[in-house]
C-alpha cells in the first residue's frame, strides 16, 4: 500500500498532464455532441447525442476527484506516513536491548597481604566457566500477575506480542512492542475487550508500517478503561481487508501501585528516678 501511495506522488505531474488531457478531450466531445443536438431533426440521434454528453461530463468530474485524490496524497497521506516512520524510527532507535556480560577472573591481589591463587583451568569439565546470560525476553519486574488465562494465536511471527505480556499489570501508558507484518500488508490495529468496553472489542492502536523485527509501533494508555481483566489484541491485515494473523494476550487494568509511606519512629519515653537521701 505504501509503495502505490509513493510511486503515485512520484508520478503525480505527468498523472496531472494526463487527466487535463482526458478533461479536454471530453469537453471537445461534449461540445460536439451539444452541436449534433442541435443539428438534427431525428430524435434518435438526438439521444444518442445526449448520451455522449452525459458521458463526457461523468468522466470529467472523475477526472477531477482524481486529480483531488492525488492532491490528498501528496499534501496529506505521504507527509503523515514519513512523520510516522520517522517516529518508529526513533523509538527502534532508543530501545535498549541486553547485551553479553561475562564475569573476569580476579587477578591475585599481594599488595594488601592477600595470596589468591587465580583458576588455571576454567574449561575443564570439572570446572566450567559461569556466565551471566541477558533474559531473552523483557518483561517489567513485578508486573506479572500468576495464572493469567491462556493467550491465543501469538505462534504466527507476523503478529507477536512482546509488551504487553499476558498476565501483565497495566496502570499507566505503556510502549507497545512486537512485530506486525505480512505480504501486501496495509495496516496493524491493536484491540481491547473487557469492562470498559462492554466486553467487545475496541480499537485503541493503528499502525500503517510493517514491523518485521521486534520493535515498539504504538502507545497504550490504560486511563480511560475501568479496571480488570481485558483481551489485548494484535491483528495484522493484508490488501484483501482480512485479518492474516492475530496475537490475543490477556492484561490487568489496575491502579497506579500504592507508594509505602514512611511513619516516624518515636524517640524512647525519657525514665525519670526519685532519689532518697537519709
Amino acid at each position: 500500500m505504501i509503495t502505490v501511495l509513493a510511486l503515485v506522488e512520484r508520478a503525480a505531474i505527468g498523472l496531472y498532464l494526463l487527466l487535463v488531457a482526458v478533461g479536454i478531450w471530453n469537453a471537445w466531445q461534449w461540445l460536439r455532441a451539444r452541436a449534433e443536438i442541435r443539428a438534427t431533426y431525428f430524435e434518435l440521434e438526438r439521444d444518442l447525442a445526449r448520451l455522449r454528453q452525459v458521458n463526457a461530463i461523468t468522466v470529467i468530474v472523475l477526472a477531477i476527484q482524481a486529480a483531488f485524490l492525488i492532491l490528498g496524497v501528496q499534501f496529506a497521506a505521504m507527509p503523515y506516513l514519513r512523520r510516522e516512520n520517522a517516529l518508529l524510527e526513533t523509538q527502534r532507535q532508543t530501545i535498549a536491548t541486553d547485551g553479553t556480560f561475562a564475569t573476569a577472573t580476579p587477578a591475585a591481589v599481594v599488595a594488601q597481604g592477600l595470596d589468591i591463587e587465580p583458576a588455571n583451568d576454567l574449561e575443564s569439565d570439572d570446572n566450567p566457566i559461569i556466565q551471566l546470560t541477558p533474559t531473552p525476553t523483557f518483561t517489567p519486574v513485578g508486573t506479572i500477575i500468576p495464572n493469567p488465562p491462556p493467550l491465543e494465536g501469538c505462534s504466527d511471527p507476523r503478529s507477536t506480542l512482546q509488551v504487553p505480556a499476558n498476565g501483565m499489570r497495566v496502570f499507566q501508558p505503556i510502549t507497545v512492542i512486537g512485530t506486525a507484518y505480512t505480504d501486501n500488508f496495509t495496516s496493524a490495529k491493536i484491540e481491547i475487550s473487557g469492562p470498559g468496553t462492554n466486553n467487545t472489542y475496541a480499537v485503541v492502536g493503528e499502525t500503517l508500517l510493517p514491523v518485521r523485527e521486534s520493535a515498539a509501533f504504538s502507545q497504550f494508555t490504560p486511563a480511560a478503561y475501568a479496571e480488570g481483566l481485558y483481551k489485548f489484541r494484535l491483528m495484522v491485515f493484508d490488501i484483501s481487508g482480512s485479518p492474516v494473523a492475530v496475537c490475543m494476550v490477556n492484561i490487568y487494568i489496575t491502579d497506579f501501585p500504592a507508594t509505602a509511606t514512611p511513619t516516624a519512629t518515636p524517640p524512647p519515653a525519657a525514665t525519670s528516678g526519685n532519689s532518697t537521701t537519709g
